[in-house]
């Protein structure tokens, strides 16, 4: 019998215990014992007999802790996942509120203007060329546009 096998039969039942009483787990504390056992295998620790249950309890006990602190930051990435979906189907139902509100309550000048500056990304020179009016009567739609949405959007 090698030294390993000896451990975990002398040790195994109390490392359990330690992981059970930690975790709540039956799986997850036979694993992390496993785990514990196949981190000496592949180190090949040689363990001092004063101090190797101590050291297999300690380890259990980290690795318990360790299992807990990644299941959190686990549970947190999804739950932000999930927060930023939530997110952006909200962020695309408001705009789409807003592109049919624009649609069905603007003048079609308006309407081109308003789609030329946020939907083509176009700068006041260029839409007033393609509009044939002058930069200020595009700042001046612009901001009754916005305006007129604000208020409609902010009741």
């Amino acid at each position: 019998m090698t030294e390993t096998q000896r451990l975990f039969r002398q040790y195994y039942a109390k490392m359990y215990r330690v992981a059970r009483t930690i975790l709540f787990d039956e799986q997850e504390s036979k694993d992390v014992v496993s785990d514990v056992f196949e981190s000496l295998l592949s180190e090949g620790m040689a363990l001092k007999p004063e101090t190797t249950e101590h050291y297999l309890l300690t380890s259990v006990r980290n690795q318990c802790i360790k299992r807990i602190h990644h299941e959190e930051v686990r549970r947190q990435a999804a739950d932000c996942c999930l927060c930023a979906l939530a997110d952006e189907e909200t962020e695309d139902e408001r705009l789409t509120d807003i592109v049919e509100y624009v649609v069905s309550h603007l003048s079609p000048q308006e309407q081109r203007i308003f789609n030329l500056r946020f939907a083509e990304g176009c700068s006041y020179d260029e839409i007033a060329a393609a509009e044939g009016i002058s930069r200020v009567a595009v700042w001046k739609h612009l901001s009754h546009v916005l305006n007129v949405i604000k208020n409609h959007f902010n009741k």
